[in-house]
């Protein structure tokens, strides 16, 4: 996460007020997984939120039941003038952009852990294009209209794989399973890789990490990366079982 110019810590305890009360809040991807919980996670703590998306049915329910400060654009984040058209209508309405949470993303490939030898050139460049060109384009454009307020926070989603061999949260990605399947095979993946006892990863605990970087109580917090993995690239099975092979 990057923050512009912190602002001044309220004294405010969870449950005593909202967390972002009065803030302005766009988050891509906000249709659907991490970005639904966070999306209804901020709406509670008193932000504005747009939700920015290309599931318009998921974006518009959510928007229509949470109520009028809460509002769904259809936006591309590969598309520049998307984003762009995105961040200047949201400045327009509220006057301000406090967060900016670049959280779309997608697996564009045969299957999460396929083969490089099964994966086409147009899956890698499709990958791309979101999860890395779409954060980017988002954050330029956030910059652009929050370095002159002098405040910000700008957050990213992305994925603990970097750090370690696999960590998983289950967020429904593919739209082709049905919403029970969708549940019982984000409870399978997380209780594969899960870490802590009893616990299992959900999108809500990703959304509760962005709502507290998002807030004034991180106010001198910036340049983050914040693992949600309950210590899993610390303490990572897969290296335990490397180290017993080799030391019999």
């Amino acid at each position: 996460m990057l923050r512009i110019a912190p602002t001044s810590k309220p004294q405010l305890q969870p449950g005593e007020g909202g967390w972002l009360d009065g803030k302005v809040a766009i988050i891509t991807g906000g249709a659907s997984g991490i970005g639904a919980s966070t999306v209804h996670l901020f709406h509670e703590h008193g932000a504005n939120v747009v939700i920015a998306d290309v599931q318009d049915n998921l974006g518009q329910e959510i928007a229509d039941k949470l109520g009028k400060n809460v509002s769904y654009i259809h936006c591309d984040v590969t598309n520049e003038d998307d984003i762009c058209n995105r961040i200047d209508t949201t400045v327009a309405k509220h006057g301000q952009l406090d967060i900016m949470y670049n959280n779309a993303g997608i697996i564009d490939c045969p299957s999460p852990l396929g083969r490089i030898l099964d994966t086409k050139k147009s899956d890698l460049e499709r990958t791309i294009s979101v999860n890395l060109v779409g954060s980017f384009l988002g954050a330029k454009h956030a910059a652009r209209v929050m370095v002159p307020q002098r405040k910000g926070c700008i957050l990213f989603t992305s994925a603990a794989t970097a750090i370690a061999g696999i960590s998983i949260v289950g967020t429904g990605m593919s739209s082709e399973m049905s919403e029970s399947d969708k549940s019982q095979a984000e409870d399978a993946l997380s209780n594969l890789v899960g870490n802590l006892k009893g616990q299992i990863l959900k999108a809500e605990d990703v959304a509760r990490a962005a709502l507290y970087l998002a807030s004034d109580e991180a106010n001198y917090i910036s340049g983050l990366n914040l693992l949600v993995d309950g210590g899993y690239s610390v303490v990572n099975p897969n290296m335990v079982n490397i180290f017993s092979a080799f030391m019999g």
